[in-house]
């Protein structure tokens, strides 16, 4: 064997090894740190307790969030992968503390891009020809990069208009399991000693979705049945969905109409350029349009077929000339069979006011109107429902509902419009309970069983 054919099969031996031991180490990285921010909290709570007068405290769990802030921070953007999503879902301004908010939210679209040689052998290994023969002008530099994929802007030969393509990272599906096995394990234990809540049955449904997420011909499918759906069943579609080129579609490569705007997150920037006041009245009746779109076609998903797109986050959401949003990104979504629709939560209370209580969860959970005065729903404080009304049992198929209100809930608190996504579909609702011959009655939910309360449709 000569001096350089082993150089390369040492170098093929250190690729394996590395290979096989990086789920080895992002799972040490992952318990080192989520032990430092765990024990980091409890450790304070003992000596905020000590402390009599309230300004002082608040001064004191700010800076702690603060702290805890650039520790998840780091942790998210240092580990990547599934740790982006998760940064996705806690760092909203209904939920989080506000430092968390103000660190998380950077996040977005920040995962290392996929070098461009890399990208180039996905795509021809898809498509089986190369890629001057296909496009005419490709980007090398991505649009954006996600956990799973990026995304970058091209045009096909012989045509005028452009085109997104999204690529998915090569080798990403074994560690973002790791990821995941790691943050159940993390569930568990939480929901034992702290949270009287079925996070595990919420991470499980999370496993389930992202595997899905892997399948671009899934997402194709996903994104031209939900496309049909809204533009069939509207005069005009509440929100534009990217229509796909069936032959430039593969498990791994997806190709879709370019849609120009600006992303949620710049719509304040935006505004400063043109000369609008984002509190004035213009500015305020654009972002009240914006949701009552966004809430509208959710509201037919959720509520007429069952079949939903499922990750509404600031990343996925496009606004346009004249207020139009567009909604991309379908590889999370979400079927609710007809029998599913009515669904059940097991609980457990000795508390006064139980009914209360429950109306208070429920709405916690299922609208993204905010009590008055309440600009952040801390649902794990000690004077939360949650707190006082135990979720023994969550349905993992109604998380991607939650997770949708949720993810609404905090782009209304961030666009400053304390909106009811419950009051919008209401009249969908009644129209979907009609249809099915459940209406009468169907208005009001008589709970029977104070240990349980039902979502219904």
């Amino acid at each position: 064997m000569n001096a350089l054919a082993f150089g390369y099969d040492f170098k093929e031996i250190q690729d394996k090894v590395s290979l096989h031991l990086r789920p080895w180490h992002r799972s040490f990285q992952f318990w080192v740190r989520a032990a430092d921010i765990y024990t980091g909290y409890k450790v304070f709570q003992l000596r905020v307790s000590l402390v009599k007068y309230p300004q002082k405290k608040q001064a004191m769990w700010d800076k702690q969030h603060e702290l805890a802030a650039d520790k998840i921070y780091a942790m998210c953007y240092d580990l990547g992968g599934f740790f982006l999503k998760i940064a996705q879902i806690i760092g909203k301004p209904d939920l989080a503390p506000a430092a968390w908010v103000k660190r998380l939210v950077t996040l977005c679209d920040q995962a290392p891009a996929t070098p461009f040689d890399a990208v180039q052998l996905v795509l021809e290994e898809e498509f089986g020809r190369s890629i001057s023969e296909i496009f005419e002008n490709f980007d090398v530099n991505p649009l954006g990069s996600a956990s799973i994929a990026q995304i970058h802007r091209a045009r096909l030969r012989g045509d005028k208009n452009d085109v997104v393509v999204k690529v998915q990272h090569p080798g990403i599906l074994d560690l973002m399991m790791t990821d995941i096995r790691n943050l159940q394990a993390f569930a568990l234990y939480i929901q034992k000693t702290d949270i009287k809540f079925d996070l595990f049955s919420v991470t499980k449904e999370m496993e389930k979705q992202i595997r899905y997420e892997f399948d671009f011909l899934r997402e194709a499918n996903a994104m031209e049945r939900i496309r049909r759906f809204l533009y069939e069943n509207n005069k005009k579609t509440p929100v534009l969905v990217p229509r796909v080129l069936r032959g430039l579609a593969t498990r791994r490569v997806l190709v879709m109409d370019y849609i120009d705007g600006v992303p949620i997150l710049n719509l304040g920037d935006e505004m400063d350029k043109r000369g609008i006041n984002p509190g004035g009245k213009m500015a305020t009746s654009a972002k009240q349009n914006i949701l009552k779109s966004l809430t509208l076609a959710y509201g037919q998903m959720i509520l007429k077929t069952g079949f939903f797109h499922a990750d509404p986050h600031p990343g996925n959401i496009l606004i346009c000339k004249g207020s139009e949003v567009a909604l991309l990104d379908y590889g999370q979504v979400k079927d609710l069979p007809d029998q599913l629709r009515e669904l059940g939560i097991d609980t457990v209370s000795n508390c006064k006011n139980e009914q209360q209580e429950m109306l208070r969860l429920a709405q916690t959970m299922f609208d993204t109107k905010l009590p008055p005065g309440v600009v952040m729903l801390q649902p794990f404080s000690e004077d939360a429902s949650i707190k006082k009304i135990g979720v023994q049992s969550f349905p993992e198929e109604l998380f991607s509902v939650l997770r949708t209100v949720h993810l609404l809930r905090g782009l209304s608190v961030g666009l400053g419009i304390n909106y009811s996504c419950a009051e919008q579909w209401r009249p969908i609702a009644e129209e979907a309970l009609y249809n099915a011959g459940r209406l009468k009655g169907a208005n009001r939910t008589k709970v029977s069983n104070p240990g349980r309360f039902f979502w219904r449709y």
